[in-house]
């Protein structure tokens, strides 16, 4: 029992029963030391101020990347206090947890990425801007750093449009020699299969109806979602372009990814020196 609890049980008796504080322990068999204990605990008044801060800015972050966020600034805090609070404060995310009935099959083909720009991975994510029209926006990662070199919104995108863009990724970055992509007809479309021959890189399709065989960008895209879609209204084309970016630069410099290890993706682009395969 708190000491909070046991000290207003304990004046309930004496009030109710016109006895002694000693009685009053002796009658529920608790430790009298106890009603006169005091708090060690620091104020976290400014901690508290500044989890809800970061929360409120990031709203899709749970208790892991608020620690993660903190231990950066310099807080010297463990992650169960950061839980507590967190839970305290009512910052819990809920995520529907999804049935699965039928347990997702890996291809066996694929190696694993060793380095930046050994394979990348391409989809779309869709949304509509404030007036209603629809927007469909091009979203790339690179496998093994998660870095994310281009999140380009249009009206519509055909394969040519796919080639403009990953032409211009690129002549900055360098090319990759595999790009996972699905069925949809930008990525079967001539186009892209002539880019791809001409600049030695490989196509990897997913096999029909198997959004598993790309789970990188999958997840990305939900990430993407959840924390930039969900939390924004585009007014144009040229502010969710803005705003698109603003987000992609925070992901790519400052957001925590648990998959490497909680730092940001940039650390990981052309880790130790390594040199992208610029044609």
């Amino acid at each position: 029992m708190k000491p909070g609890r046991k000290r207003k049980l304990v004046n309930e008796v004496c009030y109710d029963w016109t006895v002694s504080i000693r009685r009053a322990f002796g009658l529920l068999v608790l430790d009298p030391k106890s009603y006169r204990y005091t708090s060690r605990r620091r104020d976290q008044a400014a901690l508290e101020l500044r989890i809800r801060e970061i929360c409120e800015t990031r709203v899709r972050y749970g208790y892991r990347r608020v620690y993660v966020m903190l231990r950066r600034e310099g807080w010297v805090i463990n992650m169960k206090k950061v839980r507590r609070i967190y839970n305290e404060l009512g910052l819990q995310l809920r995520n529907k947890t999804p049935k699965r009935w039928v347990k997702a099959k890996l291809r066996d083909d694929r190696r694993e990425a060793t380095g930046s720009h050994d394979a990348w991975a391409v989809d779309f994510a869709h949304d509509q801007l404030a007036s209603g029209h629809k927007i469909r926006i091009l979203t790339l990662i690179d496998i093994y750093s998660r870095y994310s070199p281009v999140i380009d919104p249009r009206f519509s995108y055909r394969g040519e449009d796919v080639v403009a863009t990953l032409d211009r990724v690129c002549g900055k970055i360098g090319y990759p020699k595999t790009i996972r992509v699905d069925q949809g007809s930008e990525f079967v479309s001539r186009d892209l299969d002539l880019w791809a021959y001409a600049n030695n890189v490989t196509l990897d399709f997913s096999r029909p109806g198997k959004p598993t065989d790309n789970a990188f960008i999958e997840s990305f895209n939900g990430r993407f979602r959840a924390e930039c879609l969900n939390q924004h209204w585009f007014m144009s084309l040229a502010d969710a372009r803005e705003k698109l970016e603003a987000w992609r630069g925070d992901y790519n410099t400052v957001r925590p990814h648990s998959a490497i290890g909680n730092k940001p993706p940039i650390t990981l682009m052309n880790h130790l020196g390594e040199t992208s395969p610029l044609r």
